[in-house]
């Protein structure tokens, strides 16, 4: 990839060129146009915001607000979605999504999962009914939250439902 499109410099010789301040300001622009454009919610790391923004659009599921206990986002049938991503990359190759609080709470019917490579493009998703995310998971007292990753045998299991190709032709250009 080229930047500015057309360009014969490669994005990442421009980015290099970049001292650490200039990266900074970048990081923190780019995040303000995603808002700006409606991919993220939040200033954080863009994994979750981009994985609820992909599945509500795939599925025309309601964001929950942000401050809503357990899950991210509701069906037109009532459906409640908890939505994890994880970005597998060179440097980190591990597959467990972030923590979920009070698994047994009753809090979402379906976790949706999806894994992104390196360059957030999408590599697999899921839709995995609550049983399957309770019986899969470890507890971990120290967060008090439970673990659990997305290994490939999960979509193997019964009831489990491949969405990656729904979850990628949601990605905005």
């Amino acid at each position: 990839m080229s930047y500015p499109p057309n360009s014969n410099v490669p994005t990442a010789a421009l980015v290099k060129a970049l001292s650490v301040t200039e990266l900074l300001v970048l990081h923190a622009e780019i995040g303000e146009e995603l808002r700006e454009r409606g991919i993220v919610r939040s200033a954080n790391n863009p994994t979750g915001d981009l994985a609820e923004y992909l599945f509500c659009t795939a599925f025309g599921w309601r964001q929950a607000a942000k401050s809503e206990r357990g899950y991210d986002a509701t069906g037109s049938d009532g459906t409640r979605y908890q939505i994890k991503g994880r970005r597998v990359h060179r440097r980190n190759k591990s597959r467990q999504l972030s923590a979920i609080r009070d698994i047994n709470g009753g809090y979402f019917d379906f976790l949706a999962g999806v894994l992104f490579d390196d360059g957030f493009k999408v590599l697999k998703a899921a839709l995995i009914p609550i049983k399957i995310v309770i019986e899969r998971s470890t507890f971990i007292a120290h967060t008090n939250s439970n673990k659990f990753v997305l290994r490939d045998d999960i979509w193997n299991s019964i009831d489990v439902c491949d969405v990656t190709a729904e979850v990628t032709g949601a990605m905005p250009r």
